[in-house]
């Protein structure tokens, strides 16, 4: 059977607002984006033997869902995992119709070495849009989020001081946390591959001050109306820090958080979230980590300013700002 096949990929980085836009496109009349946020399939190293042990429990109980769920019409939204055959990637865009962006979104593939090539074999016509963000602040918010299912709390310090000595490249809470962050190579793995016109590049900060704006080029980049304008009131992939990780632990572990989730109304979630999770607000970087990082990444986000030709010295620099 001949399905339908994507022609565009968003391919990171890693929370740098990957999540809200594959809703927003989704919203898009034109654009079908892939039932699974991050299969992954064009990624080599994301399979399962590669994370860790506690991860690939998760991955296993995931697999056996996800062979139920292609028994279906592959049409409703499934929850993420790593796509391992081909045949069974091809099925998630069997819901395409006739639109004419068909696309997904799997911020690994910015990080992956294998993705770029494969990617070029497989779809050697797709598009290829990116948003990057400050790495030193994209890795303090993939620690917030780690918090928000990490069974032990974890200072920023200790899980970047782990990384920083751990050789270890399994994927899980170590590993690539930081690496996520070196663009400059990243970058240049796709514009060997794909001719600039068809790669954007999108700045974080950009897309916070002015989401509508960059939605606009995102569409037009894609060839469909740019004067769509997706419902942006909607959250997505918010950091949650619990206020005690035992109750946290024992709320995820006895599933009566996601059954809560999912029986309970909308208002009244966010009502009790206060009362388990911390504000974002109150976790801020501390200047020393700030520091210690812009030193780590100082040298790539030099080699990306160069090849972008943008001045990124901001991101070193708060101070400074983003120019």
């Amino acid at each position: 059977m001949n399905f339908p096949e994507p022609n565009f990929f968003l391919v990171g980085a890693a929370k740098a607002g990957t999540t809200a836009l594959y809703n927003y496109l989704g919203q898009h009349p034109r654009i079908f984006m892939c039932p699974i946020k991050e299969p992954n399939f064009l990624a080599d190293e994301v399979r399962a033997e590669n994370f860790s042990d506690e991860a690939r429990v998760k991955i296993d109980r995931w697999r056996l869902a996800f062979r139920d769920y292609l028994t279906g019409p592959v049409c409703e939204k499934f929850p993420s995992g790593p796509v391992a055959e081909w045949q069974d990637y091809l099925k998630l865009f069997q819901c395409a119709g006739d639109r004419t962006a068909i696309g997904e979104a799997s911020p690994c593939y910015l990080w992956s070495k294998t993705a770029p090539h494969n990617i070029s074999q497989r779809f050697p016509d797709a598009k290829i849009f990116m948003v990057l963000r400050n790495p030193i602040e994209r890795a303090f918010a993939q620690h917030l989020h780690t918090l928000s299912f990490a069974n032990q709390p974890m200072s920023f310090r200790e899980q970047m001081d782990a990384a920083l000595r751990s050789s270890n490249k399994q994927i899980g809470e170590l590993y690539p946390f930081l690496e996520f962050g070196l663009y400059s190579e990243q970058v240049s793995r796709y514009f060997a591959l794909f001719p600039r016109e068809r790669i954007r590049i999108f700045f974080y900060e950009d897309y916070q001050r002015d989401p509508r704006t960059l939605l606009r080029a995102i569409f037009r980049f894609l060839g469909v109306d740019e004067t769509f304008s997706p419902d942006l009131s909607e959250r997505h992939m918010e950091s949650r820090v619990p206020r005690s990780f035992g109750i946290n632990r024992l709320l995820r572990q006895s599933g009566i958080w996601q059954a809560a989730t999912r029986l309970s109304p909308r208002g009244l979630r966010k009502m009790v979230r206060p009362a388990v999770f911390r504000p974002r607000a109150t976790m801020a970087l501390d200047p020393a980590d700030r520091a210690r990082l812009a030193d780590f990444y100082r040298s790539d986000v030099g080699r990306l300013s160069t090849l972008l030709d943008r001045d990124l010295s901001g991101w070193l620099d708060p101070a400074a700002g983003l120019r």
